[in-house]
């Protein structure tokens, strides 16, 4: 007996060592991997806050807080605001529809939902803007209602919403995958409605992915300027984002009050994405009892 467990001990040690060394030459990978992060993303980032540091407090205040950035900072907030939570509602029912039926086209509409990635942002804004148009498809009707989409804030809430959907509907999708059918089932054979099944049964396991794919899209909503752009109207003080007002200031080759803008939008982002990985970490603690 205490052979077998003696044999057995170096077995799993083994099992436990190969599945933690899957790639070969795991130390030049890591290293590998380092280095172009570092080229990438850590060293651009740095420079960034570097040029924003170097213009000292007072001025960096004045250029962060000057009127017309600071509206474009809330219509910025505002519109990222409402399109993640538009995005937060129709994208749970797009990934709904695309995990629990089957019709003809379902992969199709499955790889349209990674279009706003690979479509280039001002592609997408000039699209935007010519289909909601007073003359276009879908402006043409909304004019007769009243409605105002493009050159208007709501056209800003449009082209953050299209752009950032895929987050969305790509996080809620993989939970949906591993939910089994027999919970719903057996409520279902209790006598609970539809609606009932959906609030008790099924929303409490789908909100953290929910909440995720939300703060997701707001954060790449608040940067976005592509798509934006080309339907907002950029009005001063009424339909400017804030990236926006980082390339007016660098065509006005005024860089240190570029970054300094840059800096504010980079700092929201980051805590915004820190933020939820740390209450993803501690949901999941809880969740498996740590």
């Amino acid at each position: 007996m205490a052979t077998t467990e003696t044999a057995e001990r170096p077995a799993k040690r083994l099992s436990a060592s190969a599945t933690k060394r899957v790639l070969p030459g795991f130390g030049l990978s890591l290293g590998i991997s380092l280095f172009f992060i570092s080229l990438v993303l850590l060293l651009p980032i740095s420079g960034l806050f570097i040029r924003a540091a170097g213009m000292g407090w007072e001025q960096f205040w004045f250029v962060i807080t000057d009127p017309r950035v600071v509206a474009s900072y809330k219509v910025t907030a505002l519109a990222a605001l409402a399109a993640s939570l538009f995005n937060c509602v129709f994208g749970l029912l797009l990934a709904w529809v695309l995990v629990r039926y089957e019709f003809p086209g379902k992969r199709l509409l499955d790889a349209i939902m990674d279009l706003p990635f690979a479509l280039p942002t001002a592609v997408a804004g000039i699209t935007l803007a010519t289909l909601f148009a007073e003359s276009g498809w879908y402006g043409q009707y909304l004019a007769e209602l009243g409605i105002e989409v493009a050159f208007t804030p709501l056209g800003i809430v449009v082209a953050m919403a299209f752009t950032s959907v895929p987050f969305v509907v790509r996080t809620v999708q993989p939970v949906l995958e591993e939910l089994a059918p027999e919970d719903e089932e057996a409520a279902m054979s209790l006598g609970a409605s539809d609606l009932t099944v959906f609030r008790k049964i099924l929303f409490p396991m789908l909100w953290p992915a929910v909440v995720t794919g939300g703060a997701l899209s707001f954060a790449r909503s608040l940067g976005e300027y592509g798509a934006v752009i080309f339907i907002a109207g950029n009005s001063p003080y009424i339909s400017e984002v804030i990236s926006l007002m980082i390339f007016v200031r660098l065509e006005e080759y005024d860089f240190p009050a570029a970054s300094a803008i840059a800096a504010v939008v980079m700092t929201v982002s980051l805590l915004l994405l820190l933020a939820i990985n740390v209450w993803q970490g501690r949901y999941l603690k809880r969740l498996h009892g740590g």
